[in-house]
Formats: C-alpha cells, structure tokens, sequence
C-alpha cells in the first residue's frame, strides 16, 4: 500500500483516554486538511462531541477497519483488546492495515495479538500511553512505540505533537512496549505508596502539608510534585460526580500485569505487592460507599494503617462532612 495524504484513519474506543487521543487526532487532521477520523466505539453515542468536530462515526468494528488504512486501538484492558481483536480478524482482509494498539495489556498478550495480526499481513504497533485523562485531553502524553519500523514512520506524525510531547521508540518487538509500561506502572504505584506515607507521616508529626509538597517540587521533579497534587488536593477521593482521573480498577490490573511479569521471571516485587494490598482495600472501601476512586486512592489506606481518617480534611471540608472530635 503506498501512503499519501489520503491515508484514512481509524478509531476504536471512546473511554476517557481514547476519547480525548481521538479528539486531538481529528483536530490534528481538521487542521491539515486530511480525510476525517472514522471512529467506532461500544456505546457510539459517546462519540457524538467527535461527529461534531468532524469525525465520522462507523456502526461496526468491521465497517470501520474495511473503511481505514490505520486503525488506533484504545480499550481497557486484555480481555477487551481480545475481543475487539477477534472482531478486527473476523471483518474481512487486514492485509497492509496498520493496527496501532494504546491498551495497557499484559506484554504476553500482545506477543499472542502481534502473531495474530502478522499471520494476516497487516502491522502491528503496539504504543500504550503514560499519563492520565487530563495529559491526554492536552495532547502531552509520553508514548513508547514497538513494531515493525516502517509502520512507526507511517504513525508517528500523528503521534509527537498531537497526542505526545514525546515518543520513545522501542524496537521492533511490540511486547517490549508492553514491558516497558508495565515497568512504569509500578514505578507510579510506588512512588504513590512513599508520597502518601511522606505525607501521613508529616501530618502526624504537625509539619504542613504545604511545606512537603514544595519540597517535593523542587527536590525530585514535576512528576512527583503532581502525584502529591493528587492527595494532597482531595483527588486521590473524587468528589461526587467526579470522575477518577485514573481510575483504580486499573491501576489493580496494571500492578497485577507487573507482578506476574516478575513472577515469570523468578523474583517478587515487594512494593507492587504492598500498593496491591492497598489499593485492594481501597477498593474495598470505595465499593463500601458507593464510589469510584482514583488509583492515587492507596492514600487513604496508608491514612487508616496509621490511624487517621481515610478523608483527609480537604476531603472533608470540600463534601460538607464535620470532622470528628479529635480529629
């Protein structure tokens, strides 16, 4: 296939994160006077903000994959990335197709779909995302890349400066994408287990929050500044009607990928298996209630283990709750 300007893109699934990549790619191609984004999603109503951006809606997976030269993957997790996948390879002939897949998966399934899409002559990139919902919406992603290298040179302009700031290029082993955000992962769930017992610690010992939290901005870095934003802001406890900002439920399944890579690999990852521990009480906790939390929400737990409320008083203060006595 020979790709020109008239390449024809393709979307598939509109959650928070690929709603927001979709949108800054249709706006991308709306700028450059290309053809519009295709997109198809589960609920396809959810796209109905993208149809008035330009975007034109596809009823079916298989009408959206015959439609497009490139076709993005954004679902939630290995089970949906399964079933979207079997329906890509049941919608006709893929040969040439670019299939460029976000979804956080565990690298052995994307060993297992990479085979998949080889066997029927297509390219398989695989590029999960780092960062949540509101990086997404500003196009400032980071974004690591594997697969066949003329595939990535194909992709990548819609890639930096659309939905990335960056692009790091892995190599031509999609899995190794895979590892490489798994890695990740547990390296955010740790640091977001050592911010919420920093900042446990300092509240039982009387130091301002405020204080720490500059600390933590002009000693290890804007990223970590903006995971304590996350507790110390009240977000790691999402107001009512509030969406998490990355929700729980996935940060679970991330670490779990995490843990059973080291698994496969003869060792333990002793601070993945305490942020599991604790985002599974979280959990817990949230379904008490009624909410969904956020996967910053391991604060809340470090809180109870040290015997304080699991709302901080922000929290408190910002849903109408009077503080107990002593607290």
């Amino acid at each position: 296939m020979a790709f020109t300007n008239d390449l024809q893109l393709g979307w598939i699934g509109l959650g928070s994160m690929g709603f927001a990549m979709a949108t800054n790619i249709q706006t991308y191609l709306s700028q450059s006077n290309q053809l519009p984004l295709h997109y198809t999603n589960r609920t396809l109503s959810r796209g109905n903000l993208l149809k008035e951006d330009g975007g034109v809606p596809c009823q079916s997976v298989r009408e959206l994959v015959q439609k497009s030269d490139v076709v993005f993957i954004s679902v939630s997790d290995d089970e949906a990335l399964t079933t979207v996948v079997k329906e890509i390879l049941d919608s006709g002939t893929i040969k040439d197709k670019i299939f460029v897949d976000t979804t956080t998966a565990h690298p052995n399934t994307t060993t297992t779909v990479t085979s998949q899409f080889t066997s029927a002559d297509a390219s398989y990139i695989a590029a999960p995302v780092f960062g949540a919902t509101p990086l997404a919406q500003a196009g400032q992603l980071l974004i690591s890349v594997a697969g066949p290298a003329p595939a990535i040179s194909t992709i990548t302009p819609f890639l930096q400066g659309v939905l990335a700031r960056a692009v790091i290029n892995v190599g031509p082993d999609p899995s190794k994408a895979l590892l490489l955000k798994t890695t990740s992962n547990f390296i955010t769930a740790g640091l977001m287990y050592l911010l919420s017992e920093a900042h446990t610690l300092t509240e039982k010992a009387d130091l301002p929050a405020s204080v720490l939290e500059s600390l933590i901005e002009q000693n290890f870095g804007a990223y970590a500044h903006g995971v304590s934003k996350r507790l110390t802001s009240g977000s790691y406890y999402p107001a009512e009607g509030q969406a998490p900002s990355s929700g729980l439920e996935l940060g679970i399944k991330d670490i779990g990928h995490g843990l059973s890579v080291a698994e496969e690999r003869g060792m333990k990852l002793e601070v993945g298996e305490l942020s599991m521990r604790a985002m599974v009480e979280a959990k817990s906790y949230g379904d008490e209630r009624g909410k969904r939390l956020d996967s910053s929400s391991v604060f809340g737990v470090v809180r109870k283990w040290a015997g304080l409320e699991f709302e901080t008083g922000v929290v408190r203060e910002r849903d109408g709750v009077r503080e107990k006595v002593g607290q």
